[in-house]
């Protein structure tokens, strides 16, 4: 008998088995759930990263700039407007001959070759060529049938007026973005706001918009509109270029305002300059002067002087103040006239531009009111044009006599062009001082209004009878005897004032021979409609305001008038007022106050200062050999130091300086080459 025990098949190891199975059904379980974590991870928390990163492969945002806004005259004229042009570009990697290509594309475009050379050289697939190229070198660029390259529209600023108001409104540089005058103080308002859009882009890099082009009107800066009028913007350059022209000058301001309501309907500047093509304009003829620079206004500020006086009681019509016939000692310093004069009352003192009795009205009026007049009349304040950089002016207190007397004929303080002129529009407006503007409104493309100006009436600075008496005043200055005949009209009534002023020598310290001639003159006085100031500097031909800026002031009055439709003046006899402003002689004055003081044909400086014993003035030896240098020196008491050989190209001190007699003065020689 078998035993069955024995003859049993042996188990297999089924639990190894099982253990294994087990093993790899969790190590499986694990790889999962650790992809499909992953996958949640990818898919939910990095979803925005990397939906970013497969757009950035074929997707961008293209950013389309606004159409920059407009701005107008007063009528309407456009004087800046925004066209499409196109900008040339280029893939220098399909190039077959960079250089080569570089040479035909610069001829092409009028740039420098060398520097597109260089460009195209650094660059891998991109590169401009020109940016807002003219359509006459496009169509160059198209004819050369290069590959790679590309056109781009893109926005360029337009001035239909060229030279016309450039100084006002200003330019921006290729970036779209405003540099000078409007277009960089409203530079927020007329660039408007970009918009961008999403676009494609193919295998070589190309943006393909796909939601099709914006609305205009979207991407359109806001509208400006001046209170400049064309018409008399022309007549006021024209004649201020003729009249620096004539002169010889190096530069002039023309700025024409209506007093009652403030707008400024002409700001002139020369030298010009086209906005279209700014590179080839003189880099300081861009500023512009007028509405931002200040300087020494010189006698047209009598006019301010004697009508505080008035108000103030100080002085009287008819009271008489003796001009020390044309030189008058204040301490080291003596104030002069042009011309030797005797008695004369408020209105001789104007007509005949007297600086020693305008120094007299000054001190009756007192320091403190003084300069209060000056401030209520708007000088050492910002105007408000609402362009970038404007000067405020200066006025010192006079703690001095001299100070006193030099700043009642416009020396030693300063004014910007634009607030003598509004400053002579409050006597011209009945005493009123109005705000002077030139921005009359900003409306967007929605025809939303952002600003508007309207006529603001600042304050009273005197009253209308005084107004309408020194008004009455300034009418003897145009007429025979008076210092601006050529100011003059035939058929209307003319009131202003002129001005000679000495330039500032910052170098020496004190007055150099170089003058700015003005005048300041409103029309008809007996209602004026219009101020306008014209000012010449360092005029070389003559050098008073009579003769060099008066009859500048006439054309553009007489355009004015006719351009504005005001009816002539009544009828007056020039002699009737030339009588009537006839210097007064009282019975003969002190002998010590009689002296009279002998005329001189040029012109003589309105303040000189008297040497104190043992003192010399340093003599200019500039542009003399050496040789004659040292005996001038020597012959002036001075030591004389050499360095070099030649002509003298400097002096140390510089020539006018006061010094002690002995010292010792450096000249620096120098051939010419």
């Amino acid at each position: 008998m078998r035993d069955l025990k024995s003859a049993r098949i042996p188990e297999s190891n089924t639990k190894g088995l099982k253990l294994r199975v087990q093993l790899l059904f969790g190590l499986f379980l694990v790889l999962l759930g650790t992809a499909f974590g992953r996958a949640v991870y990818l898919q939910v928390f990095q979803q925005e990263k990397l939906r970013g990163l497969a757009q950035d492969q074929y997707v961008r945002q293209i950013d389309i700039p606004a159409r920059r806004g407009d701005i107008f005259d007063r009528r309407g004229t456009p004087l800046a407007q925004s066209v499409e042009v196109d900008s040339i570009w280029v893939d220098p990697s399909m190039l077959p001959d960079v250089p080569q290509a570089a040479r035909q594309l610069a001829r092409a475009v009028h740039v420098d070759g060398g520097d597109l050379t260089a460009r195209l050289s650094r660059a891998k697939r991109f590169a401009w060529v020109k940016r807002q190229a003219k359509p006459q070198e496009v169509e160059a660029v198209k004819a050369l049938g290069l590959p790679g390259l590309g056109f781009t529209k893109e926005p360029k600023r337009f001035y239909p007026q060229r030279e016309l108001g450039a100084h006002v409104v200003g330019m921006v540089g290729t970036d779209g973005h405003g540099l000078e005058g409007l277009e960089l103080a409203f530079e927020d308002e007329l660039s408007g706001q970009n918009s961008r859009t999403s676009g494609f882009r193919d295998a070589k890099g190309r943006k393909l918009m796909v939601q099709g082009a914006m609305d205009p009107l979207e991407r359109q800066g806001a509208a400006v509109t001046l209170t400049l009028d064309r018409h008399l913007q022309y007549v006021a350059e024209k004649a201020l270029a003729k009249a620096v022209e004539d002169a010889k000058a190096v530069a002039g301001m023309a700025v024409v305002l209506d007093p009652r309501t403030g707008e400024i309907l002409a700001i002139a500047n020369n030298p010009r300059f086209n906005p279209n093509t700014p590179e080839d304009g003189v880099k300081n003829a861009i500023r512009n002067r007028a509405a931002l620079d200040s300087f020494e206004p010189g006698s047209t500020m009598k006019s301010f002087v004697v009508a505080a006086a008035l108000e103030e009681k100080a002085i009287t019509p008819d009271q008489l103040f003796f001009c020390e016939n044309g030189a008058l000692r204040i301490g080291r310093h003596t104030i002069r006239d042009t011309h030797p004069h005797g008695w004369l009352n408020a209105q001789g003192i104007l007509q005949v531009s007297s600086n020693i009795c305008s120094a007299k009205v000054a001190e009756a009026l007192g320091r403190e009111k003084f300069v209060a007049a000056y401030h209520a009349f708007g000088f050492a304040e910002r105007t408000g044009l609402a362009l970038t950089g404007e000067s405020r002016g200066v006025i010192p207190f006079p703690k001095s006599d001299i100070s006193l007397a030099t700043q009642a004929f416009g020396q030693g303080m300063t004014a910007t062009a634009v607030q003598l002129t509004a400053a002579y529009g409050a006597l011209a407006n009945d005493g009123v001082l109005m705000r002077p503007y030139l921005v009359s409104k900003v409306v967007d493309a929605d025809g939303v209004v952002l600003l508007e100006n309207q006529p603001t009436e600042l304050r009273r600075v005197v009253s209308p009878k005084v107004a309408r008496q020194v008004v009455g005043m300034l009418e003897s200055v145009v007429v025979k005897g008076g210092t601006a005949p050529k100011a003059a009209m035939d058929d209307y009534r003319v009131a202003g004032k002129t001005g000679t002023a000495q330039k500032a020598d910052p170098v020496a310290r004190g007055y150099s021979d170089k003058r700015i001639a003005s005048f300041a003159g409103m029309v008809p006085a007996e209602a004026p409609r219009v101020v306008i100031l014209v000012v010449v500097d360092e005029p070389k031909t003559d050098v008073y305001g009579g003769n060099v800026a008066a009859p500048a002031f006439k054309e553009i009055a007489t355009a004015a008038m006719a351009h504005l439709a005001v009816p002539p003046s009544r009828t007056v006899a020039p002699a009737e007022v030339a009588a009537a402003a006839a210097p007064v002689v009282p019975p003969p004055a002190p002998k010590a106050l009689a002296k009279a003081v002998p005329a001189r044909a040029d012109l003589e400086d309105a303040v000189t200062e008297t040497p104190e014993p043992g003192t010399v003035r340093v003599p200019d030896v500039q542009g003399q050999a050496g040789r004659e240098a040292v005996v001038k020196l020597l012959a002036a008491a001075l030591e004389p130091q050499l360095q070099g050989s030649g002509r003298v190209v400097s002096q140390t001190p510089p020539a006018g300086a006061l010094v002690e007699k002995g010292a010792r003065v450096t000249l620096e020689l120098a051939t010419r080459q």
